[in-house]
């Protein structure tokens, strides 16, 4: 079971810093609605992303291009009544920042007016720096994403491993500096090589935070449909489910529904 440190109330971007400078694994999980982020706030998680994966694993899309900025407001606005602790992290979702950095700024002024979350989430380098720069220049915290990153999916035209070239990996390596540079606070990577990870996180001061990227990222995160099984379909090397949900929850509702239809449900204890 998890054991955090009691003192701390709040989960902030400096407290983040803190425990990257004293070698402290950042943990980190989504979460799209009330009743779940509230557990997993309470199991002292330190950072819960709003995921643009709830186009996936919320709305049954294949990717995560259809989700709107409206929606990811709605399922932030859930998780921040939930949350009493942990550092909250906002997706924003494509098209609402890639090409104008004006539109950027709104986006996230927008998410963080309206939600009441801590921070945003941008994905790529070099070539949405400037809408980076905007929205940090309101005040906005913003985590990169680098690697794999899922709106730009139709451009890979693959979910495989990223940066395994020597081109790529420089690339990412001068985007997460810059990054770093221009002021995020943290960087996701998502599925590049384990010695690709320990590089980069060795060489900022600023958090890393690994999903696939092997165990030398300052942090991990999982989807949290995906590390409770509650979606079987989705077998990457690098998910640990830590439950089994689908076949408890079918179950049980199976359960309720033969004893309903055998009149065993509700007993004459359960009426009034």
């Amino acid at each position: 079971m998890s054991v955090h440190n009691p003192d701390v109330k709040r989960i902030t971007t400096r407290v983040i810093q803190e425990l990257k400078s004293k070698g402290e694994k950042i943990s980190a999980l989504t979460a799209y609605d009330y009743s779940l982020a509230r557990l997993v706030d309470a199991a002292g998680v330190e950072i819960i992303l709003v995921g643009d994966s709830a186009s996936n694993v919320m709305a049954g899309h294949e990717t995560t291009l259809p989700i709107t900025l409206d929606q990811m407001i709605y399922h932030a606005t859930s998780v921040v009544r939930a949350v009493k602790r942990a550092l909250v992290v906002v997706d924003l979702p494509f098209g609402s920042y890639q090409g104008n950095s004006s539109e950027a700024l709104r986006s996230a002024i927008r998410i963080m007016k309206e939600s009441g979350a801590h921070s945003v989430k941008m994905e790529g380098g070099l070539e949405v720096k400037e809408s980076i720069i905007r929205v940090l220049s309101a005040g906005v915290p913003v985590m990169g994403h680098l690697g794999l990153t899922p709106q730009s999916i139709y451009k890979f035209g693959t979910y495989a491993v990223r940066a395994k070239e020597e081109t790529e990996a420089q690339k990412l390596m001068e985007d997460a500096k810059m990054l770093e540079d221009i002021g995020c606070f943290g960087v996701v990577l998502e599925k590049i090589p384990a010695a690709l990870t320990k590089q980069v996180s060795e060489s900022l001061t600023i958090p890393t935070i690994g999903i696939g990227a092997g165990p030398d990222a300052d942090g991990q995160i999982l989807v949290l449909h995906d590390l409770l099984g509650i979606n079987k379909e989705f077998k990457p090397r690098f998910l640990r489910r830590y439950a089994d949900l689908h076949d408890i929850i079918t179950q049980a509702i199976g359960h309720y529904v033969d004893d309903v239809k055998d009149r065993e449900f509700p007993s004459k204890e359960e009426a009034y």
